[in-house]
């Protein structure tokens, strides 16, 4: 531990895998012990897409596949790119004073874990942690700071589901134009393939070890410590559709459709959310229950339900099939 540094050093273990759950303990560790402590927090998500707080969530991830798969989409804090979370994963969150906040010393705690199975990590200038020699990444870091405390987490791929990181993640997005920051896509590799003795448990160990090399005496800190109400209001926020999805970036998003009666297409500015204004483009012969269709999506929320829901109130056969349509098609133009 360096001389002067008084900042007492704890270690929390999660209790749940549902990443909003996960996500609201990290934002009450940061607005509270982080102003005056160190905590080294450890976590996994089940099935999920995390997304960072400036990302189009359409953009990122095939949202109705996960959904429909029983996954969870959630949003952080922080910035950076898109990434998957399954129980394979160990997320790490270093919450400390901004003063405190030292990016090598929290990344030398990852390395001397991951080191203890003989595995070489080295950071980059991307922010992620390669495995030395091949470069391919195995955690990625994001960081969010406040006037007095700071955050840095990060995952760390074990034994990740590969063939769910590539079917929820990056969808085709040429059919969605849409501000907001993206992913930088790299190669990424499980450690399990390179030592298959390393697990999470003995992963969680390992970095628990590293934390007290690396900064001295830790004690132990339970949930009962922490302030419930809180924590639940924290949790609202981050499950909340319009946390999530409903962020305010502006886009635009092209669906189309060949229906037995004509084809479909629809260009659907959206705000917030929302549809802002919509067009919409037809070769059916019904051309006056095509021009109800612009009215009736504007102002909708950009969801497959809330879609359906709009075309459904016109109460025409023609719409009820678009309709059926919307409510089944990934958003994302894929």
């Amino acid at each position: 531990m360096l001389r002067g540094d008084t900042v007492r050093n704890y270690i929390l273990l999660g209790d749940s895998d549902n990443a909003w759950h996960n996500l609201a303990m990290e934002a009450l560790l940061f607005e509270t012990l982080g102003k005056s402590d160190r905590v080294l927090y450890l976590w996994q998500n089940r099935n999920t897409v995390v997304i960072g707080r400036h990302q189009n969530a359409w953009k990122e991830c095939r949202v109705k596949l996960l959904e429909d798969e029983g996954g969870r989409l959630a949003r952080r804090s922080s910035g950076g790119g898109a990434v998957f979370h399954d129980m394979g994963n160990l997320n790490f969150s270093f919450v400390l004073p901004r003063g405190a906040y030292d990016v090598i010393r929290q990344l030398e705690v990852v390395r001397r874990g991951v080191a203890r199975f003989s595995i070489n990590a080295q950071f980059t200038g991307r922010n992620d942690l390669v495995i030395g020699g091949s470069g391919a990444k195995f955690s990625g870091n994001a960081f969010r700071f406040s006037g007095n405390a700071a955050l840095h987490h990060g995952t760390i791929m074990v034994n990740v589901d590969m063939d769910r990181l590539g079917r929820y993640l990056a969808p085709d997005g040429g059919k969605l134009k849409a501000k907001g920051i993206d992913s930088v896509r790299a190669r990424v590799a499980n450690l399990a393939g390179l030592n298959p003795d390393i697990t999470i448990p003995a992963l969680t160990g390992a970095l628990m070890d590293a934390f007290d090399d690396e900064y001295g005496t830790t004690e132990g800190l339970t949930m009962a410590a922490l302030d419930a109400d809180r924590l639940a209001a924290l949790e609202g926020q981050y499950a909340s559709w319009d946390f999530r999805l409903g962020k305010a970036l502006p886009f635009d998003a092209t669906l189309q459709h060949r229906f037995d009666w004509g084809g479909v297409t629809l260009e659907l500015s959206l705000k917030g959310g929302a549809v802002a204004s919509a067009r919409v483009y037809s070769d059916a012969m019904d051309e006056a229950m095509i021009a109800r269709l612009a009215p009736a999506l504007t102002a909708a929320r950009y969801e497959n339900r809330a879609l359906g829901a709009a075309l459904r109130a016109l109460g025409h056969p023609q719409a009820d099939e678009l309709a059926e349509w919307l409510e089944n098609t990934d958003l994302g133009g894929h």
